[in-house]
C-alpha cells in the first residue's frame, strides 16, 4: 500500500492584507525528500473594517496595545473560519497539521537602521498577527507558527523563507529559473540548473502591489483596492521626474541579503511623495503608472544585481516564472517582458500555474510545506539568503490535543 501523507493546511495573508489564502497539501516524506501535492485553495477575503483596522496599525503608524491585542484575536478566527472553509470545501476527514504565517504588522531586519545613532533603531524584529491557540481550537490539531523569529534570533533578515520551499517545487535539472513572487513585496529566488540549495540565491527586489493598491485606493476613494489587470496604468503616463525620484529609494542599493516591508514602501512615503510633487499636479492614473513602471524597474534592477553576484551575462536565466496577485497585472508583466526581451539571450516567461501551482496559492503551499518541515525537525531557512548565522528550524507548534 502507497504511504499515507500528511494533510497539511497552509494559512498566509500577505503584506497587502486583503485576506487569507488556504491550501492543502498532501505532503509525503521530510527534507529535501518532500513531495507536496495540492488537493485545494481558496481565498477568503478580509471583511473592510477589518481590512482597515489592520492597515492602521502597521509599522510606522501610532497604535494601541489594547487594538494590537484584539487584532490578534480577530485575526486568528479570520485564519481558523478560512482554514475550516477549506476542510469543508473539501471534504477533508482529518487536517494533521496547520501551518499559519499570520498577517506581518511589522518588520524591522537588522541593519535596516544602521545610520542611526539611536539604540532603539537599532533592535531588529518582526511581529505577525493571528492568534495559532484560536486556529489550534478550531481546527483540532497542531498548528505551526511564528516562523520568521527564529531566523532573526540567528541574526538573519527573517526574510525571505520561501527559497526553501521553492527549490523543493521548481528546481529543474537543465534550466536557471528565477521564481519571481509580486505580493504586496516582490521578492526573488534564482534556482541554478541542477544546482545544490546552498547555491539558491534570492531576497526581496521592493514593492509589489503595494504601492499599487494604495494609489488605486486614493485614486477611487476606497472603491477600488488593485489596478485589476493594469488597466489604470495602461490609461496613465510615466511621469520622468517622478519615476527619477522613485528609484533614488536607498533600499535600491543595499546589497543582498535584504527584505522590506511597509516600513520601506507604504502609505507614510506616499505621502510624503505627494507632498513633495504638489506643484506637477500629477493626475492619479499617471501616478498609478509611474508606481508600475518603478514596480518593475525595481525586479529589473534586482535580475541586474543577480547578473553581477554570478558573474554573467543579463539576464541571469533561462525562465521568469511568476506568481502572486501581481502577476495577473498585464501592464506590469509587459513591462518585465520587454526589458527582458533587451537581454542578451532569451527567457522564458511562465506563471507557477504553468507548473500546477496555482499563484494564488503558491505562498500558502510554501507554509503547509514550513510547517511540515517544523514537525519534523528540519531547518528550513537558507543561511545565504537571510544571512542567519547557521540553518534553524523554524515556527513554533501550538497544540492543544491531549496525546496518549
Amino acid at each position: 500500500m502507497p504511504r499515507r501523507g500528511r494533510i497539511v493546511i497552509g494559512l498566509n495573508s500577505g503584506t497587502s492584507a486583503d485576506g487569507v489564502d488556504a491550501a492543502a497539501c498532501e505532503i509525503v516524506g521530510r527534507g529535501l525528500g518532500m513531495r507536496v501535492r495540492l488537493l485545494g485553495h481558496l481565498h477568503r477575503a478580509y471583511p473592510e473594517s477589518l481590512r482597515r483596522r489592520i492597515q492602521a496599525i502597521m509599522a510606522p503608524a501610532s497604535t494601541t496595545t489594547e487594538e494590537i491585542c484584539r487584532l490578534e484575536m480577530e485575526v486568528g478566527a479570520a485564519f481558523a473560519r478560512a482554514a475550516g472553509s477549506l476542510t469543508r470545501k473539501l471534504r477533508l476527514k482529518r487536517v494533521d497539521l496547520v501551518g499559519s504565517h499570520g498577517q506581518t504588522v511589522c518588520h524591522l531586519p537588522p541593519g535596516r537602521f544602521r545610520r542611526s545613532s539611536a539604540e532603539a533603531d537599532r533592535v531588529s524584529g518582526t511581529m505577525q498577527i493571528g492568534d495559532a491557540a484560536t486556529i489550534a481550537a478550531a481546527m483540532r490539531c497542531p498548528v505551526a507558527h511564528g516562523f520568521r523569529q527564529a531566523d532573526m534570533a540567528a541574526g538573519g533578515q527573517g526574510a525571505p523563507l520561501v527559497p526553501w520551499t521553492d527549490y523543493l517545487l521548481f528546481r529543474h535539472p537543465k534550466r536557471s529559473r528565477v521564481i519571481q513572487n509580486i505580493g504586496g513585496i516582490a521578492n526573488l529566488t534564482w534556482l541554478p540548473a541542477g544546482g545544490r540549495i546552498q547555491e539558491v540565491i534570492a531576497f526581496d527586489t521592493g514593492p509589489g502591489n503595494m504601492m499599487i493598491d494604495e494609489l488605486v485606493r486614493r485614486a477611487t476613494s476606497g472603491r477600488d483596492h488593485f489596478d485589476r489587470g493594469g488597466r489604470r496604468a495602461a490609461a496613465g503616463k510615466t511621469h520622468a521626474g517622478l519615476l527619477r525620484q522613485l528609484l533614488g529609494h536607498s533600499f535600491l542599493d543595499r546589497p543582498p541579503p535584504k527584505s522590506c516591508g511597509r516600513e520601506d514602501f507604504g502609505g507614510h512615503w506616499l505621502d510624503a511623495l505627494h507632498r513633495q510633487n504638489a506643484k506637477k499636479r500629477i493626475k492619479p492614473h499617471d501616478w498609478i503608472a509611474t508606481a508600475t513602471h518603478f514596480t518593475a524597474a525595481c525586479m529589473i534592477i534586482g535580475y541586474a544585481r543577480l547578473s553581477d553576484l554570478l558573474r554573467i551575462g543579463f539576464p541571469p536565466m533561462d525562465e521568469l516564472i511568476l506568481c502572486g496577485g501581481g502577476a495577473r497585472n498585464r501592464t506590469l508583466v509587459g513591462q518585465l517582458v520587454r526589458c527582458l526581451a533587451a537581454g542578451t539571450r532569451p527567457v522564458a516567461v511562465t506563471r507557477t500555474d504553468d507548473h500546477g501551482i496555482p499563484a494564488q496559492a503558491k505562498e500558502a503551499i510554501s507554509f503547509a510545506m514550513l510547517a511540515a518541515a517544523r514537525a519534523d525537525g528540519v531547518p528550513a531557512n537558507l543561511p545565504q539568503v537571510t544571512g542567519a548565522r547557521r540553518p534553524v528550524v523554524l515556527g513554533q507548534l501550538c497544540d492543544l490535543e491531549a496525546r496518549r
